[in-house]
């Protein structure tokens, strides 16, 4: 098919490489904050200095540079602490460097679609593929203007990308902006700053395998004990041997905790992170550490016993189970979710609505779950679907990255593989072969619906079409079997009729003529002339 780009191969994904789980501190006493605030607020300052000097070195930066910043931050503190500082330096600069680079790509993906739209004629009307015109010479006018706005600062991007320049903001940008909108944010000037400390504090400390419980700065005990390497401006704090402060709050981690415990008495790294909730007044305690890497199964092991095609929509999961040779089983699934709200909340909906899912994959028995490979980057542009501002805001509004990295990790948990497919044309064709011929009186069936039996049909290797062309000899199946919902093995609706076992073989008989019985009749002109019609007196009228 001519104008179709070409698909990309499907693939399964690996599963993740890390666990993180959370504990509350809680009964800390106000001793035991002072100190913790204190911690992070000397740490915090390093850290900024440090990130400031990182920044300055752009892409001059080398080895010999991020050992003199080591040393410098060791005198002030310690050298598990100074090592855990410029490490999260680097993370946070070349995050910023990634952020700078999609920010270019989105720049340049804008002033491809208004170049190509100025370059049509005013009016002109556009196709599903590709936008039109303008409508008048007005917006003709001001969408010139803003293509030549879009180049300027994409020009500037590109001149900082080259220089090695980046903008970072420690506390993020965002709530930096909130100071200038306590109003909108229903914040006073006091809890915005508090909250803006926080952010900026640093409380976290690497794992070291080898060494006791994995983590000589931050430690926790297998019966939960906490205690901190204190930094050496505030060792006059310390109410514990060797300048560490014991905290009187214990944690006992709830989720992964025999896990977590296996690893600390095998003295193997688990990195921690201690911060604080100013809107609920809490503090918290962050445990993580690194898996190895996990060997994913083969893409022919994965579709062994089906899939499991999921369609994700702004408020909804629309499933479909496929059994291997593509043909759909049972009815549709909908796992609805509501992306309203705070981000906890949008969260917590999306978790559900996945758990919800796995539950009912397993409960089938089907060990693989095909998802689209979203990516909506050059999709939320204004200058490409311009009016459309529901559309944009619609498809911002779904968390696809979130949602792939939840989907893997908890799928990993109960043995089920993630298959990533090619999001192209899967609503069109699926809503164009499987929408109509699937929709009974007590059975309604959805575009999105549909779309999950072509996303299940593309991860298991079959095209998404229902049936294929004729054989090209004739309409008999001497050229092969016809159907891609079976294999060439299996007896189906076009397979060879099986003898019937209740009637007389056919064929001569002794006398030499061939006999076969008459067939059962269906219609009363085809009733046997034996047959009697007797009028009913009741129903002759005079």
């Amino acid at each position: 098919m001519s104008g179709l780009r070409k698909l990309t191969a499907s693939f399964v994904v690996p599963g993740p490489c890390g666990v993180a789980i959370r504990d509350r501190l809680g009964h800390l006493t106000p001793h035991d904050e002072m100190v913790l605030r204190a911690v992070g607020e000397h740490q915090g300052r390093l850290s900024s200095r440090d990130l400031k000097a990182r920044c300055a070195d752009g892409l001059e930066h080398s080895a010999d540079t991020w050992a003199a910043r080591k040393r410098e931050l060791t005198a002030l503190s310690s050298s598990r602490i100074a090592g855990a500082i410029t490490k999260a330096t680097h993370d946070q600069w070349a995050l910023a460097r990634r952020c700078q680079a999609a920010h270019i790509q989105k720049l340049a993906a804008g002033i491809r679609a208004l170049r190509h739209r100025l370059s049509l004629p005013v009016g002109e009307r556009g196709t599903k593929r590709a936008a039109g015109g303008y409508r008048s010479k007005g917006e003709w006018f001001r969408k010139s203007r803003r293509l030549a706005a879009l180049e300027d600062r994409h020009a500037a991007a590109v001149a900082e990308w080259q220089a090695g320049r980046v903008r970072v903001v420690r506390g993020g940008k965002r709530l930096l902006n909130t100071r200038h909108h306590l109003t909108q944010a229903r914040l006073t000037e006091e809890q915005w700053r508090q909250r803006w400390k926080a952010e900026r504090w640093f409380l976290a400390a690497d794992g070291e395998s080898g060494k006791r419980f994995g983590n000589e700065t931050i430690r926790v005990t297998p019966d939960g004990e906490v205690s901190i390497k204190l930094p050496a401006p505030l060792a006059h704090l310390a109410n514990a041997r060797h300048g560490r402060y014991t905290l009187t709050a214990t944690v006992a981690f709830a989720h992964r905790g025999a896990e977590w415990a296996d690893r600390i008495e095998a003295n193997r790294a688990v990195a921690y992170r201690i911060h604080l909730d100013t809107e609920r007044g809490r503090w918290y305690l962050t445990a993580s550490w690194q898996r190895p890497a996990v060997k994913t199964i083969p893409l022919e092991a994965a579709r062994a016993r089906g899939m499991i095609g999921v369609d994700t929509n702004a408020d909804h999961f629309a499933a479909y189970r496929l059994d291997r040779h593509g043909n759909p089983v049972g009815g549709p699934r909908r796992f609805f979710y509501d992306l309203s709200g705070t981000a906890g909340h949008r969260d917590a909906q999306i978790r559900h609505a996945l758990t919800r899912l796995i539950n009912w994959v397993r409960q089938v028995g089907v060990a693989a779950i095909g998802i689209e490979d979203l990516d909506f980057t050059t999709e939320k542009t204004r200058e490409k679907h311009g009016r459309r501002k529901r559309f944009r805001q619609l498809i911002s509004g779904i968390p696809t990255g979130k949602l792939k990295a939840r989907l893997v990790s908890m799928a990993a948990e109960h043995g089920l593989s993630i298959v990533a497919v090619d999001p192209a044309y899967t609503s069109q064709w699926g809503a164009q072969h499987w929408q109509k011929p699937l929709a009974t009186p007590h059975r309604k069936m959805s575009r999105h619906d549909a779309a999950g039996i072509a996303i299940g049909r593309r991860a298991l290797g079959h095209p998404v079409r229902r049936r294929t062309a004729p054989p090209p000899h004739d309409r008999s199946d001497r050229a092969g079997h016809r159907t891609v919902q079976a294999g060439p093995g299996d007896r189906g609706r076009e397979g060879t009729r099986p003898p019937a076992t209740d009637r007389p073989p056919e064929g001569p008989s002794p006398s030499g003529k061939r006999t076969r019985e008459p067939s059962a009749s269906n219609t009363v002109r085809d009733a046997p002339s034996t047959q009697q019609w007797v009028q009913d007196s009741l129903m002759r009228t005079g």
